[in-house]
């Protein structure tokens, strides 16, 4: 009798421990995926390996070459890649919004998450029966905060075909389908009419341009005259030296780890918008104080890192979650400590604010 009951004890806590690492923390916020249902996007079960492998080697690359293969079609590939490769885990760890947010007292992540999209709303003036542009939307996390908070049609695009399924079940669950749309595309050649929006933004997705001016000259393009666009970048900040491979091995292994080219000076963000012929309403880092720190959120205890470890390892073997997976949360991980290193010594921000006019009279 004693041995019976132990080893129903055993299997009741066994099955409690299972539930509660696959389904209780199987989805780190509410909305997020469920670790049992990771996926890779489009790209099947027998080729995630070797598209990690691929994507892994063109971005170890040094600087240059990828630079140099940036005159062709290699990065947008690559970007298209990286995101099917890191949509279900970033939806898994992260929710629906893919960027961060200065940390604000009293406030979860969600809801500083939910204020720094809907600032943005806020700074271009968003308002019921506009269309407005969503550039480089993922899977509709901000999409959906702006067109709840603005009233306005928000047109999001994304390079990335399974990000566009994702977006529209999304916004179908949330009752907002009528008004948000998603486009798949390349943000450097949109597919929308000239002078088609009455406003548009970015939140940390140009960073992913080979050349910020094509895709700013490209939203100033289908921008009414007047209108405002607002972009929240990713750049290196004044604090950073080139000389230093402390800070070299941080800003490299955040371009590495996240599809990146190559990062941008903050100064050159402002004088790229006016060469292709905006007006520069205003443009701060919105990391600085009194904001709190954004990077806290990615600051993940060992004991977590080991458990998703451990759960996506598990998946792996079990044939539940496709072979490569490992290796894509490994790299993820990897980049998070870049990401946290670039934070705290100040010389990375990916919420650098630009605030830009379309002219009301085209420049002679």
């Amino acid at each position: 009798m004693e041995v019976s009951t132990a080893m129903w004890t055993a299997a009741v806590v066994g099955a409690a421990v299972i539930y509660w690492f696959v389904w209780v923390m199987g989805a780190a916020e509410v909305k997020g995926k469920r670790a049992v249902n990771l996926k890779m996007g489009s790209i099947t079960r027998d080729k995630v390996q070797d598209k990690y492998k691929q994507y892994w080697s063109f971005f170890r690359r040094p600087k240059e070459d990828i630079a140099a293969a940036s005159d062709g079609d290699d990065v947008p590939a690559f970007v298209d890649t990286f995101y099917n490769l890191v949509t279900d885990i970033y939806e898994w760890g992260w929710g629906q919004s893919f960027h961060f947010s200065p940390s604000l007292p009293g406030r979860s992540h969600r809801e500083a998450t939910r204020l720094h999209e809907e600032r943005a709303a806020d700074l271009i003036a968003a308002r019921p029966g506009q269309r407005v542009l969503d550039v480089g939307c993922g899977v509709g996390g901000p999409m959906r905060a702006i067109a709840a908070h603005s009233g306005a049609h928000v047109v999001g695009i994304t390079i990335n075909e399974y990000q566009v399924a994702r977006a529209r079940a999304h916004n179908r669950k949330a009752g907002l389908h009528d008004r948000c749309e998603v486009v798949c595309g390349n943000f450097l050649e949109m597919p929308f009419a000239d002078a088609s929006f009455d406003g548009a933004y970015s939140i940390e997705a140009t960073c992913h341009a080979p050349r910020l001016e094509d895709v700013y000259r490209e939203v100033l393009r289908v921008l009414k005259p007047g209108a405002l666009y607002v972009s929240y970048e990713w750049v290196t900040t004044a604090l950073y030296r080139e000389d230093d491979s402390r800070h070299v091995e941080t800003i490299r292994g955040i371009e590495a780890g996240d599809a990146l080219p190559g990062l941008r000076a903050q100064h050159e963000v402002a004088a790229v918008a006016r060469q292709v012929g905006f007006e520069v309403v205003e443009e701060r880092d919105l990391a600085l104080l009194p904001a709190g720190p954004w990077w806290t959120r990615l600051m993940m205890g060992r004991i977590a890192y080991w458990r998703n470890h451990l759960l996506v390892s598990a998946l792996t073997a079990l044939r539940v979650a496709p072979k490569g997976v490992v290796e894509v949360h490994e790299m993820l991980y990897e980049t998070a400590r870049h990401l946290s290193d670039g934070g705290q010594t100040g010389i990375f921000t990916p919420m650098h604010m630009i605030l830009c006019r379309k002219p009301l009279v085209a420049p002679s």
